[in-house]
């Protein structure tokens, strides 16, 4: 088993002030596969210390130079790509194959994408024509905590890193406590990129210890939080106390609206993206409203499709999902499958329990409802396992109520061939996202929601804008 209970602060790793050793649990076979440390509160204090002395240095390296070493970062990402692959497969779940292509792919498509727009973004600029001697300086917030999820590890460290980093801020990382190891891997990258001492650290913790410790901490001035809209709420109230910039990035409950012109493979397509990565994304598509007249015909395509899903251990090789992260995830699922069920959804695929031959492992079956309706709870909470909701809608005025009809926001979907109805759609959806018949989002497009999904954006210009303050300055001379 790994001993990984070092911490990275002021450029090298160092052993725990407060520590306590904490269990990194393999989820295809419920057996510790790691002991990491948590931070306590002098672990945080000495990263958070480290952070700010580096500040000053930092914010004054030219913007160039920061780009130069993100780049840098991205040759070395390259070298331990697979190394960051097999430690989200192991500590999380993802099916090795999807690893090293979703999961490990998604740091350098976002590193890449900051060092595009960096390039491109003028950071010193004249407020325009009518004024030339005032001046709009984009400066670095401050120090930033950076807390990640378990769920897609790279994904979102890399969302943070890479903007605050091409920003000048400095920062101190707490992932997962369910999935550090690849975070402590990305360090040594850190590292070995040659980021200055201080610029970059990483305290293991959990939300309660680290993750309110840096929430509330005077020295730092921005909070970059990616996970539940409740740990979310908590996050917001305890920065309230110091004023801090705090940008969230929460849960979602997206709607993936259906028309009877959609194409032959939207049914399909909506039930293997709420499958992929085991339903465990914030994005996905876990309503899908049908119009009437293909009704019928979509739940048979959706229960056929789920039914073909396979499910088995992340080590292995294959396109078959995982387990979900751990024994607390399982046992709420199971227990939204069976509510489910016992308020009147009709079960066409899954159900509780773990699918044959597996028992043991947080394994779930795909699992379909049909006949759901928006004041059912599983059309209301985030799930956050491979589970879909399939809705009736008469109308395109229904279809968009129902698809309001959340405290959330994050992504929603639409299908349909008429581009007049998909645009109106887009317009009217309330959510900070909205992928229309199949087609991703473009490089730098931002990743963000409105509602209880959170504020901000991450990804290109619009997640380092994130991180930078505007000055205005008047009086400048040329």
């Amino acid at each position: 088993m790994l001993e990984k209970r070092e911490f990275y602060i002021n450029g090298g790793w160092v052993s725990p002030l407060a520590g306590a050793d904490f269990e990194v649990i393999d989820p295809s076979t419920e057996e510790p596969c790691a002991v990491i440390s948590l931070g306590g509160q002098a672990d945080t204090d000495a990263a958070v210390a480290a952070a700010k002395a580096a500040l000053p240095g930092w914010m004054a390296t030219p913007v160039a130079e920061r780009i130069a070493l993100v780049e840098k970062l991205i040759d070395v990402y390259k070298a331990r790509a697979d190394d960051l692959a097999e430690a989200m497969s192991l500590e999380m779940g993802a099916p090795i194959a999807m690893a090293k292509t979703q999961q490990s792919g998604a740091g350098i498509w976002h590193l890449k994408n900051f060092v595009a727009a960096a390039k491109a973004f003028e950071f010193d600029r004249p407020l325009g024509d009518h004024a030339p001697n005032d001046r709009i300086i984009y400066e670095a917030v401050g120090v930033a905590a950076l807390i990640t999820p378990w769920n897609w590890p790279m994904n979102q460290i890399t969302l943070k890193v890479g903007a605050a980093a091409i920003a000048g801020c400095t920062m101190v990382l707490k992932p997962s406590e369910q999935s550090p190891l690849n975070a402590m891997i990305f360090a040594e990258l850190m590292h070995e990129a040659g980021f200055p001492a201080g610029v970059f650290n990483l305290v293991n913790g959990d939300g309660t210890g680290v993750g309110s410790q840096l929430s509330a901490h005077p020295d730092v001035d921005m909070v970059s939080f990616t996970g539940s809209t409740r740990a979310g709420t908590a996050i917001s109230k305890s920065a309230a106390e110091t004023l801090k910039k705090v940008h969230l990035e929460l849960g979602g409950k997206g709607a993936n609206v259906i028309f009877a012109d959609a194409d032959d493979k939207a049914v399909k397509r909506g039930v293997l993206h709420m499958m992929n990565n085991t339903g465990q994304s914030c994005n996905a598509p876990s309503r899908m409203l049908v119009q009437s007249s293909i009704y019928d015909a979509a739940v048979e395509t959706a229960a056929e499709t789920a039914a073909k899903v396979t499910v088995g251990p992340a080590s292995e090789d294959g396109r078959h999902i995982g387990p979900v992260v751990n024994e607390v995830q399982f046992n709420k699922i199971q227990a939204l499958i069976q509510k489910g069920i016992d308020e009147g959804a009709r079960l066409v695929a899954g159900g509780v329990g773990r699918p044959d031959g597996l028992n043991r492992g947080f394994y779930v079956k795909p699992t379909v409802f049909a006949d759901v309706t928006n004041d059912m709870t599983i059309a209301r909470e985030e799930i956050f396992g491979p589970v879909l909701s399939i809705m009736k809608f008469e109308t395109e005025e229904e279809a968009v109520a129902i698809a309001n009809d959340t405290p959330y926001g994050l992504t929603n979907y639409v299908q349909t061939q008429d581009g007049a109805r998909a645009n109106r759609m887009a317009r009217v959806l309330r959510s900070g996202m909205v992928e229309m018949n199949g087609t991703s989002r473009a490089a730098g497009s931002p990743f963000g929601g409105m509602k209880q999904s959170g504020n901000g954006r991450e990804g290109g210009i619009y997640g380092i804008e994130d991180f930078l303050e505007i000055k205005a300055v008047s009086g400048w001379t040329a």
